[in-house]
């Protein structure tokens, strides 16, 4: 091996000495990567999803974005796995946009669920042919020929690899799929195996390819001064100063769209320079002045205090009810009401969004770290007036994306001033840009009313809630929720309750609402596991004593025969009930790990909270400290039944990085607005979690079993901040009903 590899990106090995041999995992790894933005295979093509190159190298295509989930490893150890292939010999290559490959929008948690099966069957059909290619070049029966560890073998002892079968399979036609006879559990070489993942020796070298790192020759760099506010308008600018400085080539006012925003670029006035310091220095000379229109005078403070006060103080539209939820309340022996509010939050990736366009010969190619190859595709040819086949859309790794880079308004600009200048053109945003203007998680306030019956049994639930709708951002009169956004962790409560009602409230947007990390989830079910909680200790019982109780005995729910409409994450509920038992099962089995009901010193408490969320159950138990002000989180412990795991040590890494995610969120996470802006704009306020404010314990338990594969991304926020503001109140006896809780502690 070589003492040190020669890399692209500030020379990291160079500069910290490091060298490949001292790098536990360096050179082991069982997959060549290829973590650009190669796209095309070069072997012969057995289906959409393999080709096989005549030294025997199999090539999977990986459709779905990479964005540290390790996608481009787990569903390519699918196929590899059913198709017999040796992993040492698969080269990953990233598709283009290509809707024959289905959905490509690498978001909700679903490339697993979604795509579990289709890729087992892509990998057995892949075998088949090959097997079949054999007994023909034999003459034999093809019940005397089997494939295993990259050959395919005759009972009588000969042998072919698969490179030199790979011509005469691709010659054949495809084997209906349900003809195929996937591989039974026990046989599994590679699913339920922790596989490391394909771009592990790249990204540690710096040979991977994000956004940022594309270069087209003869290509321009675009930074754009975009309205701080929702619908404004470029009234002035300083064109001139701008083109003084060197380096500059061009500026350009880039007219927004009428509401709604959708995937449309922002109002704003692009530089376009040599390189991104001049556009950037440009960018700074341009002096724009903004009228801001009608969203210029709105306040985010009053305007949550608002709906704070519109859910605590009379009833809204009903979307759920099941029996007489008022006269239950009344006739309560203990009545109990809380209100929760939720801030507007940012996605913050470490990668801001970046997009190069290159326009040339009748096409459009666009390089991007996009989460929506296809949306990217369908967008661009939109506003450039082509057909989706004239955009070729290049996916480069993410460095990370939580649902931001699943909208392409970033790419749109790359091809709108490619197409105004004539030439390439990468348009890079700021930190300060992708906070500013965001697509931003929505706020929400919540109200809680819930009776008690003389056993502390729970009688009766009423929630209100009010949250802006990312609906908004394709219909602008959405000014209030739906069944499927209360469908995630608010008006799905699994409680047993026999008298419940579930409310909304309007809540027009002001700006850009967008899905982050679980979405809804963050503000429902940390209003719900905050609630339960109080209700437990009103009722003089033990927090998950009284979750267990009060979801009831086992049982699928439905939902529809009480009026919510309730979309599943859009999944069938035949295929994945709603499952009390697991439910259960993630709470019980959480605490059976822990000293649950420990004494602790004074200032010490555990807190839990659970949610079902994409399809996954999931409970998390923190334990905090909090002394003389500041809070500590000691510990975070996490179960997650997500029915059948392709990598574990996937989910190990996606349950511990949702901890760490909803812990951020939890103790500092906010995005305020005035006059209509964000006045956020980098880390320094807009943090994330620091080494020393992360708990020293972080443990994830996965739960067997044999159900459909879940979400595993997102299901791991929800329950975090609930369960660190239960523990709060196990410490201090001080209830917290708003994040951040960097409000109320040091943290």
């Amino acid at each position: 091996m070589d003492s040190i590899r020669k890399i692209s990106r500030r020379r990291f090995l160079a500069l910290t000495g490091l060298t490949s041999s001292g790098m536990v995992l360096m050179g082991s790894l069982p997959a060549t990567a290829l973590a650009g933005v190669l796209d095309e295979p070069a072997g012969q093509s057995l289906n959409l999803f393999v080709s096989v190159q005549g030294d025997g190298t199999v090539e999977i295509i990986a459709h779905r974005s990479e964005m540290g989930t390790g996608i481009r490893t787990s569903l390519p150890q699918v196929v590899a796995d059913e198709m017999e292939a040796d992993w040492a010999q698969v080269k990953v290559i990233q598709g283009l946009a290509n809707a024959d490959y289905g959905s490509q929008n690498t978001d909700g948690s679903r490339s697993i669920r979604n795509f579990y099966h289709i890729m087992r069957q892509m990998g057995a059909a892949a075998k088949a042919m090959l097997e079949q290619a054999a007994a023909n070049q034999w003459s034999a029966k093809l019940s005397d020929v089997s494939a295993r560890e990259h050959r395919v073998h005759h009972r009588d002892g000969r042998s072919l690899g698969f490179g030199e079968l790979a011509a005469a399979a691709a010659s054949l036609s495809m084997p209906a799929l349900d003809s195929l006879t996937l591989k039974d559990k026990q046989d599994f070489r590679y699913i339920g195996k922790s596989v490391p993942i394909v771009d592990l020796d790249d990204i540690c070298t710096g040979n991977t390819t994000y956004g940022v790192d594309v270069r087209v020759p003869g290509m321009l760099f675009a930074s754009i001064e975009r309205t701080p506010v929702l619908q404004g308008k470029a009234v002035s600018y300083d064109e001139a100063a701008a083109r003084k400085l060197p380096g500059v080539v061009d500026v350009i006012k880039m007219e927004g769209s009428p509401l709604p925003s959708a995937y449309n670029a922002l109002e704003g006035v692009a530089v376009l320079a040599t390189d991104t310091y001049s556009a950037m220095q440009g960018r700074s000379k341009l002096n724009v002045l903004w009228n801001t229109g009608e969203h210029g005078s709105y306040d985010s403070a009053s305007y949550l205090e608002g709906l704070a006060r519109a859910v605590s103080g009379g009833p809204g539209v009903v979307q759920r009810e099941r029996g007489d939820t008022d006269a239950a309340l009344k006739a309560a022996e203990k009545t109990l009401e809380a209100t929760y509010k939720a801030p507007y939050l940012a996605h913050a990736s470490m990668e801001p969004p970046m997009a190069t366009a290159h326009i040339h010969d009748g096409i459009c190619e666009i390089w991007a770290c996009t989460q929506t190859p296809q949306s990217t595709q369908r967008t661009v040819a939109d506003v450039l007036g082509l057909e989706p086949a004239q955009v070729k859309v290049h996916v480069t790794l993410l460095g990370g994306g939580f649902g931001r880079k699943s909208k392409p308004d970033f790419s749109v600009e790359a091809a709108l001033l490619a197409k105004a200048t004539g030439k390439p053109v990468q348009v890079v945003w700021t930190r300060e840009d992708d906070i500013h203007q965001d697509y931003f998680h929505s706020c929400s306030a919540q109200h809680f009313k819930g009776g008690l019956d003389n056993s502390g049994v729970l009688s009766a639930w009423l929630a209100r809630e009010a949250t802006p709708s990312i609906s908004s951002t394709f219909d602008a009169s959405v000014d209030i929720q739906s069944g499927g956004s209360l469908g995630q962790s608010f008006g799905t409560v699994p409680f047993a309750v026999p008298n419940l009602r579930i409310e909304s409230h309007k809540a027009p947007a002001h700006m850009r609402i967008g899905w982050l990390r679980s979405v809804y989830n963050i503000p429902y079910a940390f209003g719900v596991g905050s609630f339960m909680d109080e209700l437990a200790h009103a009722a003089g019982k033990d927090p998950r004593d009284f979750w267990l109780e009060s979801i009831g005995e086992d049982r699928h729910i439905t939902f529809a025969e009480e009026g919510l409409e309730f979309g599943n994450y859009g999944r069938s509920l035949e295929e994945y009930p709603y499952d009390t038992a697991r439910f259960k099962r993630s709470i019980s089995a959480l605490t059976e790990t822990l000293p649950w009901g420990e004494k602790l010193p004074a200032g010490q408490g555990w807190g839990l909270a659970a949610a079902r969320s994409f399809l996954a159950y999931v409970a998390v138990a923190c334990k905090v400290e909090v002394k003389d002000g500041r809070l500590r989180v000691l510990e975070m412990h996490t179960t997650i039944d997500a029915g059948t795991v392709v990598n574990p040590d996937r989910v190990h890494s996606q349950m511990e990085g949702a901890m760490i995610f909803g812990l951020s969120l939890a103790l500092m996470g906010e995005i305020t607005f005035e006059d209509g802006a964000a006045v956020q704009s980098n880390f320094h306020d807009y943090p994330v979690a620091r080494i020393n404010q992360t708990p020293d314990v972080i443990k994830t338990h996965i739960i067997p079993s044999e159900a459909l594969p879940a979400g595993v991304g997102e299901p791991g926020v929800p329950p975090v901040a609930p369960s660190i503001a239960n523990a709060i109140f196990a410490a201090t006896g001080k209830r917290v009903r708003e994040f951040p809780f960097n409000k109320q502690f040091t943290v």
